[in-house]
């Protein structure tokens, strides 16, 4: 017990030392102290972390998550892993969860430990991410399909459901190569089909397929109300599976035509403060009010639908009065803290005592302040409101990765060959994640292309990025840049194409083909090895940027290791010198740029705040290097 103290007492130290300027802190900053101080505060396991694994948990780990890839600060990867390590044993076993109670709600959990897995490559967490996933494979379904709610509530699909298992179904589909896509796509379509009021457009809490239940139609099956926190997990689930879901799989541009056709039926129901009712379509009614949970929902899926281009840009206003309705009705000062007021507690439908799904039903629950679920949503619609401050300057950008010239295999823990090294979907030290993130947040898109540039393969690319071009120890037979490669990346940036060449060291990348490349645009690698780090001491690989860089505005000091320098001629020129030698480049090309680094440099090892010292401006740098990159891209 002692021990469990101490770290929670880490915890809240780590969260809350950012927060003694009060208002000067933004308001996710906020609300994740809050959720580590304020929220079962008499837990045995310590403040901040819920005696059993339940799902309010797992909302206020994703909007951890969410917070963490926004700032790189890791300190809330630390708050993540320290509670999930309160229930995942060494052998994979989880306290208090259950396979055989076949409860959807206790699988929202299972996507904090798959991202602790592809973060940390740890096998306690894969072994409980695959005790998560065995209760999928046998979770009771209706006669089409539909997973039960729960177990105790047979032939029952409630919208709550959607949110507590299909995104960590649809993140281990894409992690271990599973192809259940029609299967998680297939939840949506049914679900809507079955709740949503052709009327409204609004949906139904849930629906009951025997329609034994004494809160179902009938006729329908359906339960009365139009309960909004019910919607907000319905909608919050599919922006979030739509991170996973093949681009190319032929139900995605149905999922997405379901997201627009409820964030149509919620903007007509918004109240005029911007927040939404308990009861969507009752307003002003006796006992009925404007609630929090759903609000920050609804804010979520509206701000990350514009951001990820799922939603028309119109939506951009609703959210923008959402979230100003939320600071207004739900946000209350406290103690040098901020509370979140208006939270219905719990709400379901069946169970003893019975729950009949009635108005009064919903308007007698408890109404909660800093209820978990309310503080995780509102963390992620926090999150994604300071995102839009940047005005989505990438949207309508796509930024490519190359998988040619870098295309190294490995074996998965599964034994299936595995593409890894520099990749977007890596959440791994040697991954690009984080800076996917970062260009995602401002509204970009990202892709791969797998294979050789060619004048169509890059006419949809507005930014090619080419990393650490293989060598012969790193693939049996790898793909060298050859003449036509040249010719066709040249076109393409001469027309006005935004290029990042970003090698290695000479012992570490093939450089002499690389550099017919590079070479095209006035910069050369150097073949050398400098900026050598021994014994994790980072001020070695230490880089200072001088105040008014053009390229790095937030940005002062920086981390390289192991890099190639570069010399430059013609138009190229230096941008970041150190030693006397020049460490980053850029030239001007016809309509196009070009961006160069003998070095990797912003991969996760070094954005994501788990390794460098706090004194290292990594993730201020890689949002500088892809605003700058994004702005010259064309438009």
């Amino acid at each position: 017990m002692i021990n469990c103290r101490i770290n929670i007492l880490v915890i809240i130290v780590l969260l809350g030392a950012a927060f003694a300027s009060g208002q000067t802190v933004r308001l996710a900053e906020q609300m994740a102290e809050t959720a580590a101080t304020r929220v079962w505060v008499d837990s045995p396991n310590g403040k901040g972390v819920p005696p059993k694994w339940v799902y309010d948990y797992g909302v206020i780990l994703n909007g951890l998550k969410t917070l963490w890839h926004a700032t790189g600060d890791g300190r809330y990867f630390e708050a993540i892993k320290n509670g999930v390590d309160k229930f995942v044993n060494a052998d994979g076993t989880i306290k208090t969860y259950k396979v055989e109670e076949y409860n959807l709600d206790q699988v929202r959990m299972g996507s904090a430990v798959l991202m602790l897995y592809r973060v940390t490559g740890e096998a306690k967490y894969k072994k409980a991410a695959d005790l998560i996933r065995s209760q999928l494979k046998n979770h009771p379904r209706t006669n089409e399909g539909g997973f039960w709610h729960k177990k105790i509530y047979p032939y029952q699909m409630w919208l709550d459901g959607l949110y507590m298992g299909e995104p960590f179904y649809s993140e281990y589909s894409q992690t271990f190569g599973e192809n259940n896509w029609d299967d998680i796509a297939n939840q949506f379509i049914w679900m809507e089909k079955h709740v949503r009021d052709d009327k409204t457009g609004l949906l139904y809490h849930a629906w009951d397929e025997s329609k034994k239940m004494p809160w179902a139609d009938k006729t329908t099956g359906r339960a009365p109300m139009f309960w909004g926190r019910a919607i907000g997990w319905y909608a919050m689930a599919i922006v979030d599976v739509l991170d996973f879901l093949p681009k190319d799989h032929a139900k995605r541009p149905e999922l997405i035509a379901i997201l627009n056709r409820t964030m149509s039926a919620l903007k007509k129901v918004q109240d005029k403060s911007g927040t939404w009712w308990l009861i969507l379509d009752m307003p002003g009614r006796e006992k009925n009010y404007l609630e929090a949970s759903a609000t920050c929902m609804f804010t979520y899926a509206m701000a990350k639908g514009v951001r990820m281009g799922y939603l028309p840009v119109s939506f951009a206003k609703t959210a923008d009065s959402a979230w100003s309705g939320i600071q207004a009705q739900f946000l209350e000062n406290e103690d040098g803290g901020i509370n979140l007021l208006k939270t219905i507690g719990g709400a379901g439908l069946g169970g003893n005592p019975y729950r009949d799904g009635t108005y009064n039903y919903y308007v007698g629950e408890k109404v909660v302040t800093n209820d978990p679920k309310g503080v995780g949503a509102f963390i992620l619609a926090a999150v994604e409101m300071e995102m839009a401050q940047t005005g989505n300057t990438g949207r309508r950008k796509t930024v490519v990765l190359d998988d040619y010239f870098n295309h190294e295999v490995k074996k998965d823990d599964n034994g299936r060959d595995l593409v890894w090294h520099y990749k977007w979907d890596e959440l791994d030290n040697g991954g690009y994640s984080v800076w996917g993130d970062i260009f995602q947040s401002f509204g970009a898109s990202l892709d791969t292309l797998s294979s050789a540039p060619t004048d169509a393969s890059l006419a949809k690319a507005d930014i090619y990025i080419i990393v650490d071009p293989d060598n012969e120890k790193e693939a049996a037979k790898p793909n060298f840049v050859e003449p036509q490669h040249v010719k066709a990346i040249a076109g393409w940036v001469k027309r006005g194409g935004v290029l990042a060449l970003m090698a290695n060291d000479v012992q570490s990348a093939e450089l002499d083909k690389f550099n017919t490349l590079s070479s095209e645009f006035g910069i050369q690698f150097n073949k050398d090895r400098k900026f050598e780090v021994f014994n994790n001491d980072y001020k070695m690989g230490g880089v200072n940027i001088a105040a008014g860089n053009e390229l790095f505005k937030s940005a002062n000091r920086i981390f390289v290791k192991e890099i190639s320098t570069l010399s430059v001629s013609g138009k190229a020129r230096a941008v970041v010198s150190a030693n006397g030698d020049t460490v980053m480049a850029v030239a001007a090309y016809g309509k196009g740029t070009v961006f160069v680094i003998g070095d990797p440099w912003i991969y996760n090892e070094y954005l994501d705040g788990r390794r460098l010292p706090p004194e290292f401006q990594n993730f201020k740098a890689a949002q500088d290097l892809s605003r700058w990159l994004i702005a010259r891209s064309r438009k």
